[in-house]
């Protein structure tokens, strides 16, 4: 029966159990799999993709404390049920404590009062990021119709969008945030926040404070602003652009510059962003070749998160590459990124999309 029943919930979201006593984690995982599926593995086994509703660690102290530094790489924490050998784990919001030796329908009942809590939880987190990526979609459109029909930019603007991805990220993780502005086909807008959410899931993984990071994902919302003014059938061409539709599309950058130098709310440093987000460190690149230590840590964050989101997103003439391959691409493309900002970048992209799978 608990075949049949793990079977039913198979697609949808499951309970993760690690424990290293295998006739109780026998059966747990058939008295858990009658409500919601169940993946029962052993200590030393690698983590299954997707992100569970659930986690329960039956282990020694020494192994939590492991596998609790592992899950932490993985964006938000997810609820954690501890069957406690010894002294008591801190407390934490998400972590509730019950001793290993408690009779067994002690543990179950906790655990099933936490999916039905995660449950309720995960339902308004979705509707959450439903409303953010919702309002960061209608930001960006009105900053991108300003910017073509010549209508003053607000950076109020630009700032709620930037607390709406930031809010999203730091809650869902950047997964969930890209699931989300994926169901859209809202072109540009579409990359500039899946750029925007892999600058905030990359400017907190490398410890920038919160006035910085900020700045970078308002930057990274802005990067591709002077593509307004490029004509929509040089934007959508499902084909190679020819000479001149290329000349025209590399001229987003200088045009977003002065749009954003025209009503002077915004930083230098954004500027910087939207003009040279297109620079390469050997110098080839556009539109004012600059190399080397000319080009700024923020600007190399920027084309990091720009590229990867090219890459990995639907495009009408290609299938999206993985994060895996995209990677490759990047490390590959020798004097284009910063390897040493890449090679940080690579972990919390590679990590993000076995959560996502």
């Amino acid at each position: 029966m608990a075949l049949d029943a793990a079977s039913r919930f198979s697609d949808g979201p499951y309970v993760l159990l690690i424990s290293d006593r295998p006739s109780e984690r026998s059966a747990l995982e058939r008295a858990i799999a009658l409500v919601m599926n169940c993946r029962a593995i052993p200590p030393g086994v690698p983590l299954p993709s997707g992100r569970p509703h659930l986690v329960i660690l039956d282990l020694p102290p020494a192994h939590i404390a492991k596998l609790q530094s592992t899950l932490a790489q993985h964006g938000p924490p997810v609820p954690r049920l501890v069957l406690a050998r010894g002294e008591p784990m801190p407390a934490a919001r998400y972590l509730r404590q019950v001793p290993a030796a408690s009779p067994r329908q002690l543990v179950l009942a906790n655990v099933f009062a936490m999916i039905e809590e995660a449950t309720r939880s995960a339902a308004l987190r979705q509707r959450r990021l439903l409303e953010r990526v919702s309002g960061a979609t209608a930001i960006v459109a009105e900053i991108f119709d300003s910017a073509a029909l010549g209508a003053r930019l607000q950076r109020a603007d630009a700032d709620r969008g930037t607390e709406l991805v930031l809010a999203a990220v730091s809650e869902v993780g950047i997964a969930d945030w890209l699931a989300a502005v994926w169901r859209h086909e809202i072109g540009v807008y579409q990359h500039t926040l899946g750029v925007a959410g892999h600058a905030a899931t990359f400017g907190s993984q490398i410890g920038l404070n919160q006035a910085d990071l900020k700045l970078l994902v308002r930057a990274a919302l802005l990067h591709d602003i002077g593509k307004a003014r490029i004509p929509v059938e040089i934007l959508n061409k499902p084909a190679p652009l020819n000479a001149e539709e290329l000349r025209l599309m590399q001229r987003h950058p200088d045009i977003g510059a002065d749009l954003l130098r025209a009503h002077g709310d915004f930083e230098d440093t954004v500027i910087d962003v939207v003009r040279h987000h297109h620079e390469r460190l050997d110098g080839r690149g556009y539109p004012d070749r600059l190399s080397g230590p000319a080009i700024s840590d923020l600007v190399r964050i920027v084309a990091i998160c720009d590229v990867f989101s090219a890459l990995t997103e639907r495009r009408t003439y290609r299938q999206p590459a993985t994060p895996a391959e995209a990677l490759s691409i990047m490390a590959d493309s020798t004097g284009h990124l910063d390897p040493d900002l890449l090679r940080a970048f690579a972990p919390s992209m590679l990590k993000g999309s076995a959560l996502a799978a």
